[in-house]
């Protein structure tokens, strides 16, 4: 069996697991608590080499996630999306899963970094030091006058979605909806378009993940930088509204851009269904697709650990090695396999925030 291959993942939410529980943050993320899909001892174990880690905000009023994983799991489905969360509301919670991550890294006593150019990541990679890039998963946290944006970057961030599905200020999101597609509502707001120039001056990466598709068009005819979606699948394998069409990859491939890989099983079945009791055909079927409309250099994986149900066959971070060796099985080379892992990241990641 050849030895693992690093994995650069595009999307967790494992900030959001320690702003949940932050009085036990230090077992959660450094001697792990036998939960969840991360944390820095299993990391290490399974070559998980770096990622994107997700500011996200939840919605601050209740829903019956009981009864929404029941719709999940028995299609068609259209679940209702929360209402619009303002800055002030939202700051406050941001500033918080910033703080764990700089607190990762301080406590990780050099296993982890937070990463902000690509000569961070370069020596991350070769030292064996995991990468970790601030990420939001939505904008609610940005102001109408993108001052805080300003301050996040100071604090490290470096890759922005402008919306998690419910609606920001800057553009709509499409909702979880089996069988859809991603064409669910109107595109980005002038607050949006100028959060798209700023991201760009920045060198802020944006991430089309969640967002709908007019919302998605009207990112390529402003942005300056390549098209990425972190952690999304292909529509024609799994009709959900999540993932990605055919004129959508065409569209990421056209700029040079990239797709993650997402595990979630409502995202890579094709029965839509959340159960986890599922083979790993369906992730080879997926990437297969992606790499028959993307080409090699533009695949990656955008794992959605922590945030989502995944396949019994991987269940955690320790089951990257199995699904390299199912990937290995299927035919993907040791060269196919090093660009899918990590290469690509890398390189588009240096194509956006410069060398």
């Amino acid at each position: 069996m050849p030895k693992a291959t690093p994995v650069f993942d595009g999307h967790n939410d494992l900030l959001l697991r320690l702003f949940k529980n932050p009085g036990a943050r230090e077992k959660i993320w450094l001697t792990g608590e036998g939960k969840g899909h991360l944390d820095l001892p299993r990391m290490q174990a399974a070559g998980f080499a770096g990622g994107f880690f997700a500011i996200y905000i939840p919605s601050p009023i209740a829903h019956d996630d009981a009864g929404f994983e029941a719709m999940m799991d028995a299609p068609p489905y259209d679940l209702p999306l929360p209402e619009l969360i303002g800055h002030q509301a939202a700051q406050p919670v941001a500033l918080a899963m910033a703080g764990h991550l700089l607190w990762m890294e301080r406590a990780s006593q050099g296993a982890f970094k937070v990463c902000r150019s690509t000569a961070d990541l370069r020596a991350c990679i070769a030292s064996g030091t995991i990468a970790g890039i601030m990420h939001m998963e939505g904008a609610e946290a940005i102001d109408p006058d993108l001052d805080a944006l300003h301050s996040f970057h100071a604090m490290g961030l470096r890759s922005l979605g402008p919306v998690w599905s419910r609606p920001t200020i800057f553009g709509h999101g499409v909702p979880f909806r089996f069988p859809g597609d991603p064409d669910t509502g109107p595109g980005l707001t002038d607050a949006g378009r100028a959060l798209v120039h700023a991201c760009n001056e920045l060198k802020i990466m944006i991430d089309l993940s969640h967002l709908n598709e007019k919302g998605f068009d009207d990112v390529a005819r402003l942005t300056d930088a390549p098209l990425v979606a972190t952690h999304s699948n292909a529509h024609d394998v799994t009709p959900s509204t999540r993932n990605l069409t055919n004129r959508q990859l065409a569209m990421i491939r056209e700029s040079n851009g990239m797709v993650g890989l997402n595990f979630a099983t409502v995202f890579l079945r094709p029965d839509g269904r959340k159960s986890p009791k599922m083979s790993l055909d369906p992730v080879l079927r997926h990437l297969d697709h992606l790499l028959s409309f993307l080409g090699e250099d533009h695949v990656g994986f955008g794992s959605d650990f922590d945030g989502a149900t995944l396949p019994e066959g991987i269940g955690d971070v320790t089951g990257l090695p199995a699904l390299q060796a199912a990937l290995r099985a299927h035919g993907y080379g040791e060269a196919l396999m090093a660009k899918l892992c990590h290469q690509n990241w890398l390189k588009l990641i240096e194509r956006t925030w410069g060398v």
